[in-house]
């Protein structure tokens, strides 16, 4: 098993991406946290992987609930070695309706959270002095712009870019960051996604999410179990070497 040993926290790891990514890494011998605000959800995965997996609530935009997370799971497992950073929500909306509650819930969810999240758990990787491996979700959104999507697509550019720059400073303390750019997923977020859009293009309800899936060169919508292997990948010694990088997984969607 590639992640024998190993303690995993998922942030937002309760449903879609982020519950794949927790029974992936599971089954390849990890003992994995899983850190969401949708308690029920996660209580439930952990009740369900029992022994294996531990449900700590977490709001990512407070840095109190980050510190106790990290302080929680060292407590009760003893460190941690992985961290991915999947939490984060969508809106759209034209340039006239972005309001200031929205830009900082999408930014302060997105970028603010992901890098007070890393902050922390970067700092008890120094502290243990063995390395680490950090995978933040990116978006193919994060490679484009889209009309519309201002703020979503500026908050994933951000993603990227603070991948190169803490992957190029936490090396050093043979921590990897690295990212992985989903495409068009088939999960509740994007019936939340084709509902905007269906309001702001016109469209009738399911027409965008069609759309999307056929435009995709390997013919469909990914799907949550698309990103296990490279979620193992990017938190396994056979990424040793990879560093600073944003992965493209989305079917061919985007080449870069």
């Amino acid at each position: 098993m590639r992640l024998k040993d190993k303690i995993a926290i998922v942030t937002g790891g309760a449903r879609g991406i982020g519950e794949a990514i927790v029974r992936a890494y599971v089954s390849e011998g990890a003992t994995v946290v899983i850190a969401d605000v949708e308690m029920v959800k996660a209580e439930a995965l952990a009740v369900e992987l029992a022994g294996k997996t531990l449900a700590i609530r977490l709001d990512v935009r407070d840095t109190a609930s980050i510190d106790a997370l990290v302080a929680a799971t060292v407590s009760k497992l003893g460190g941690v070695d992985i961290l991915v950073n999947n939490a984060g929500v969508f809106n759209m909306g034209p340039l006239s309706e972005i309001t200031e509650a929205d830009f900082d819930r999408q930014f302060g969810i997105n970028v603010r959270g992901l890098i007070f999240v890393t902050k922390a758990v970067a700092a008890q990787m120094q502290k243990q002095g063995r390395g680490g491996k950090i995978i933040n979700m990116a978006s193919q959104a994060g490679r484009r712009g889209e009309a519309n999507v201002t703020v979503y697509c500026a908050s994933k550019a951000a993603v990227i870019s603070i991948t190169q720059s803490l992957g190029l400073e936490l090396i050093k303390s043979r921590i990897n960051v690295n990212a992985i750019a989903p495409g068009v997923v088939d999960t509740p977020m994007w019936d939340h996604v084709d509902a905007l859009f269906a309001k702001y293009e016109k469209r009738p309800v399911g027409e965008k999410k069609r759309i999307v899936g056929e435009a995709v060169p390997a013919g469909r919508m990914g799907v949550p179990d698309d990103y296990r292997g490279p979620a193992i990948f990017l938190a396994s010694a056979e990424s040793d070497y990879v560093v600073a990088q944003t992965l493209n997984v989305d079917g061919g969607n985007w080449m870069s």
